[in-house]
């Protein structure tokens, strides 16, 4: 994709879109063809970190030992193991999923979070996930990871060939958003078994707006 095109493409959303009262996504929809998927099958399930970062702060709670939870100062929640059992209740624990963007697990204590969280996390696409970096050892420094996954956002099939993606908001600079564009269409056209041969439509849009096809 030409990089002037997208430019002009997140231009016209803007000037298409009407002010709302709080602050719009930019959503990428990429709908694909050639590309056969099962019904609630994830052919693509792939995190990428974003150039320019999503625009927004996102909530990140960490699921750690006492020792670990030391590290943790720059989460928004740590629940340590002994805590674990407080959540028992489905309603608490999908209140808690619904809260937190990412959950960071201590790598040898996934058993007890699968066992405790896995439940209601599962269905959700909650749980601590190894290929966003989210399942960590106990010696490691946590602040990067927390300053990573702020960057970072899934790109997944989902069942149906077409996968959306938030790529900033509306306060970025348009330039900022053509980068995170670039990186996910890339990143994107790497994993299609026929690159851009797989590419159906490309289309922009923010939140409550019309799509515009770049």
């Amino acid at each position: 994709m030409d990089k002037n095109t997208i430019l002009n493409a997140i231009k016209k959303v803007r000037e298409i879109s009407k002010k709302r009262n709080f602050q719009q996504t930019f959503d990428l929809v990429i709908s694909l063809k050639n590309f056969q998927i099962k019904k609630n099958e994830s052919r693509i399930d792939n995190f990428i970190t974003l150039p320019h970062g999503r625009g927004k702060k996102l909530r990140i709670c960490a699921l750690v030992d006492q020792v670990m939870a030391k590290k943790a100062t720059d989460f928004d929640k740590v629940i340590v193991k002994e805590q674990f059992n407080e959540y028992k209740n489905k309603n608490e624990m999908r209140k808690l999923a619904s809260e937190y963007d990412f959950f960071v697990a201590q790598a040898n204590l996934m058993g007890p979070i699968a066992t405790t969280f896995g439940r209601v996390f599962g269905p959700r696409g909650k749980m601590p996930n190894p290929k966003a970096g989210c399942v960590v050892p106990p010696e490691i420094e946590l602040k990067p990871v927390y300053e990573k996954l702020q960057r970072t956002v899934r790109m997944t099939t989902k069942g149906e060939p077409s996968i959306k993606v938030p790529v900033g908001t509306e306060t970025m600079k348009d330039e900022a958003i053509v980068e995170n564009i670039l990186a996910i269409y890339n990143n994107l056209l790497s994993l299609l078994p026929e690159e851009k041969n797989n590419i159906n439509k490309v289309i922009i849009k923010l939140t409550m707006s019309q799509g515009v096809i770049i």
